[in-house]
């Protein structure tokens, strides 16, 4: 009889802690149960790839950078030969120089030329006063007239080599500059803040003009794609709110918007998990995570991450318990790209120049 009772005691209080366990589980697999209005999607962390190539055909000098440092914008990334560039600059700026003298020279001539006109003029009023007085011939009269006229034509002359004096300084003004913009097109910089993917040449090979040398990875743009269908993507708003949870670390809620929905349905691409997702007709989506808190976390950044999006149809719903967990979001936001630009170089070489 006493074993029958502790017997019937175990059983019970087995059967009220099963009980009392799956009322919990129960009430924690409807806390985290997606609601119809919010929906999701599989896919891997991915940034938009920039490629940094050559404007014009050299062999590279230096490479400065390897595959996954970071770099920012203005940083050097890699140096093409100019060596051929820089004697075509020091004919350049020879060719500026001797324009700016020839211009001395030529407003020399003017002032030498104005101060004939003036004696000549001087003379021709004189000498007209003694014509009047029949005290000169009429033949030196017009000799000094024709003076007069000449130095007229001389200042003409000279005001003439001056503005082609002007000319010459403008145009060899302008082929400094052209060269120096030149020369500084071999010099390969980031404008972005990113991280370097592929380092595609090495030192002391030779690109062709618009060849690729770096890829880097723009960690101002870092997202995830995932793939609806048209009656959820057509529900869909531009800067919904999102959330991202990655496979690595599903503990974590990232903070995302929609920031962009296909027009035009397609077939899901290969990494697509379901059999049943990739032989539907979807829209794509495109969820990415604010660029705040990826210049907060930007070291840990890494893209080919696989996850889950989870995107809102409806503003109204609240997000499921497990969605609530976020990260962090800065209160003070550092700006990825500069905005200062590098000082042009030219304007000192032509104030060089015109001092030689």
């Amino acid at each position: 009889m006493f074993k029958r009772i502790v017997l019937f005691v175990v059983v019970a209080g087995i059967a009220a802690g099963a009980w009392f366990w799956w009322s919990l589980e129960r009430t924690r697999l409807a806390e985290n149960a997606l609601p119809p209005e919010i929906v999701s999607g599989n896919g891997r962390i991915e940034a938009v790839q920039v490629d940094v190539s050559a404007k014009y055909a050299g062999r590279v000098m230096d490479m400065m950078v390897e595959e996954g440092d970071m770099v920012t914008p203005g940083q050097v990334l890699a140096q093409v030969d100019t060596a051929e560039l820089e004697a075509t600059l020091e004919k350049a700026v020879a060719q500026h120089a001797e324009a700016v003298e020839s211009l001395a020279e030529t407003e020399a001539d003017i002032a030498s030329c104005e101060s004939s006109l003036l004696l000549a003029a001087n003379n021709l009023e004189r000498s007209e006063k003694l014509l009047k007085r029949n005290a000169m011939s009429q033949e030196e009269y017009d000799t000094r007239k024709n003076v007069r006229e000449e130095a007229i034509a001389a200042l003409k002359s000279a005001m003439a080599h001056r503005r082609t004096a002007e000319l010459a300084i403008d145009a060899a003004k302008a082929e400094v500059k052209r060269i120096q913009t030149q020369i500084n097109d071999y010099t390969l910089r980031s404008t972005i803040t990113g991280r370097v993917l592929y380092r595609l040449v090495e030192e002391g090979e030779v690109v062709a003009a618009g060849g690729k040398v770096l890829t880097v990875l723009d960690l101002s743009n870092v997202y995830i794609e995932i793939f609806l269908p048209s009656e959820q993507a057509s529900r869909l708003a531009i800067h919904a709110d999102a959330r991202i949870q990655l496979d690595v670390a599903p503990q974590f809620v990232i903070p995302a918007e929609v920031a962009f929905v296909s027009p035009e349905a397609q077939f899901t691409p290969k990494q697509v998990e379901t059999m049943k997702e990739r032989d539907k007709l979807m829209f794509r989506v495109k969820v990415q995570i604010l660029p705040k808190l990826v210049r907060q976390h930007i070291d840990q950044v890494k893209t080919g991450i696989r996850g889950v999006a989870y995107v809102r149809l409806d503003d109204d719903v609240p997000w499921p318990k497990r969605l609530q967990n976020l990260i962090p979001e800065p209160t003070i936001d550092v700006p990825l790209k500069s905005t200062s630009e590098p000082p042009d170089p030219t304007v000192a070489t032509v104030s060089n120049a015109r001092q030689r």
